[in-house]
């Protein structure tokens, strides 16, 4: 169409049917039925506005949609992001989200494929074998492949490395079958192993050139290329080169759908206080892994404060190879006994937990939760009666208790070891508070994390521990309490041994049976609180501080404070209405 026909189309007068009709008709008609003719016509086409629009309205829906900035802090600055080398916090909340596996974990603890499209299990539950996506690929555009698998699991299993996941893959073979499979042999059946393949996947063309020696000093660890939800734009450092900056934002995988929010901004400080003191000049605006008694320094005027149990368990395990007055039976039932669980949970947890009796979180079993009908000061009477019937007295200067015994006389008299958060030094505090009262003189020894685990831990050099145990999603006891798990890299801190409870937790490893498992680790908790090997104190809650606008957050299957981003995929900030007919 050309300029001067344009024109005329423009230009032509248009005629309505019956517009003189209707124009003489309203001359026709007096002022005050021309009034009451423009009333009516008005509250018709208001009438019939309303109604389109209420019915525009009841068609559509609202629905998430990509945008929104989530700015959050963490204690800490990240040194390995990781998934083979991942230890702190600031480690793993970046890991989980720039990394995945080849399955992943829903909100509700079911198991979802991830970078696979298929996983095949065979009926004795000793092999599997999982394909790959065809179009899983990594954040540089590269293809997963299983190579990628296997060099992850050879470096998470090579001994120089040192990873901290080495003992969830022991007696584990991997085997490449083609390009895109590889298959896991398990030398005994374990049912919990499924969660192992959500181990993130490294980049073998990334990493390939590192050697073993400079693993952990790669830039690699700071700089990640992963398969994850979110994939690094910005890192900004410190005057000393330390990352204290990272922005994230989606990576849109075929294999999975991009998660909705558009940028996710961490940044990291060096202590609990400065990380409050940021949230509260809006430098920040979500925290986690706060203790109880710092949340009630929050305020929540545009926040949630979302909690949630954690299976964990925090207890005092004791050393009876290194102290000899905890060798004795009366004097760790008395310590049990004389402990006040309810008052560490309701007066330094803030109510945030709940007291224990034994090696399970709370919640998992019902028979398993402490039930209690005495007060405190009833069981510490009857810890004394336990003790003076014992032969424990006490010493005229001193006022602490001693025993004759064969090699002389025996001092109720030991030090608890634990970590430097102030939530621990401060139970430590309560429980040598409590037990001098039964008359023992406790020392309080406090360490910075990597040397409590470095110098304290792994050498089991501690009368006793303050510790807190992950037990994870499948409640396996096994690595915490097995006697083949006593030393280093085994977790059973207490050096517990006992062929009766290895039989039920070597059988409540390998049923598939739900009801065979809850069984052997009843009679397991059983045979355990007879041995009195620890002192149970409490599972505790984790909290987690965000801003209103965030919705759809699931903190239903929490292990560890990153799995609070299992369902981040469907967190959203930004909404929009469409009719219901175009929701797939």
């Amino acid at each position: 169409m050309n300029y001067k026909e344009l024109r005329v189309l423009l230009l032509k007068r248009f005629s309505i049917p019956k517009e003189q009709t209707v124009k003489k008709t309203l001359r026709s008609l007096t002022i005050a039925e021309k009034a009451v003719f423009f009333f009516f016509a008005s509250v018709f086409i208001i009438s019939g506005i309303i109604l389109l629009w209420q019915v525009n309205n009841a068609f559509l829906v609202e629905v998430p949609t990509n945008g929104g900035t989530l700015t959050e802090g963490v204690v800490g600055n990240p040194r390995f992001i990781n998934p083979v080398l991942a230890i702190s916090e600031a480690d793993k909340n970046l890991t989980a989200l720039i990394y995945s596996g080849l399955v992943y974990i829903t909100p509700n603890n079911k198991i979802e494929n991830d970078l696979i499209d298929k996983l095949t299990i065979s009926d004795d539950r000793l092999i599997y074998t999982a394909h790959i996506h065809e179009n899983a690929r990594f954040h540089d555009g590269t293809p997963v492949t299983a190579d990628d698998v296997i060099f992850t699991i050879q470096k998470i299993t090579n001994p120089i490395i040192k990873s901290p996941k080495r003992g969830n893959w022991d007696g584990v073979t991997v085997e490449k079958i083609d390009e895109n499979t590889v298959s896991f042999t398990l030398k005994q059946a374990y049912t919990p192993f499924i969660y192992n393949l959500a181990t993130g996947i490294l980049p073998k063309h990334i990493w390939k050139n590192v050697s073993d020696d400079e693993f952990s000093f790669s830039q690699f660890n700071t700089l990640p290329i992963g398969s994850g939800l979110y994939k690094v734009e910005r890192v900004e450092r410190n005057s000393g080169g330390i990352p204290n900056f990272y922005r994230l934002t989606p990576f849109a995988n075929a294999s999975h759908r991009a998660p909705f929010i558009n940028s996710l901004v961490f940044k990291f400080y060096p202590s609990e206080d400065l990380l409050i003191e940021a949230y509260v000049k809006h430098e920040i605006e979500s925290l986690s892994g706060i203790s109880s008694e710092k949340i009630l320094e929050i305020k929540s005027n545009n926040s949630t404060i979302l909690s949630s149990p954690l299976p964990r368990v925090f207890a005092v395990f004791f050393n009876q190879n290194k102290s000899e007055v905890l060798l004795n039976k009366e004097v760790r039932k008395a310590l049990d006994l004389a402990s006040p669980k309810e008052e560490i949970v309701e007066n330094i947890l803030g109510g945030f937990g709940v007291a224990i009796d034994n090696p399970l979180p709370a919640g998992i079993y019902d028979w398993a939760d402490r039930k209690v009908s005495t007060s405190s000061q009833e069981r510490l009477e009857l810890a004394k009666e336990l003790l003076a019937k014992a032969g424990w007295k006490a010493n005229e200067e001193t006022g602490i208790l001693e025993k004759k015994s064969g090699k002389g006389t025996i001092t109720m008299s030991f030090s608890i070891s634990t970590g430097d958060a102030p939530e621990l030094q401060v139970v430590a505090g309560e429980l040598a508070s409590a037990w001098s009262k039964l008359g023992a003189k406790v020392d309080i020894l406090v360490f910075e994390t990597g040397d409590l685990n470095q110098n304290i831990i792994r050498p089991r050099n501690f009368d006793a521990l303050l510790f807190g145990e992950v037990i994870g999603r499948n409640a396996d006891l096994y690595p915490f309490w097995h006697s083949s798990q006593r030393t280093d890299p085994g977790l059973n801190i207490a050096l517990y041994a006992n062929s009766r409870a290895d039989t039920f937790l070597n059988n409540a490893r390998s049923a598939k049976d739900f009801e065979v498992i809850e069984e052997n680790y009843k009679d397991f908790v059983e045979e355990l609180q007879t041995d009195i090997p620890a002192v149970f104190l409490y599972t505790p809650n984790f909290l987690y501080v965000v801003p209103k606008k965030v919705e759809a957050i699931n903190l239903d299957s929490l292990t560890i404070s990153q799995d609070r981003f299992l369902g981040i995929r469907d967190w959203y900030i930004e909404t929009d209405k469409i009719w219901k007919i175009f929701i797939n």
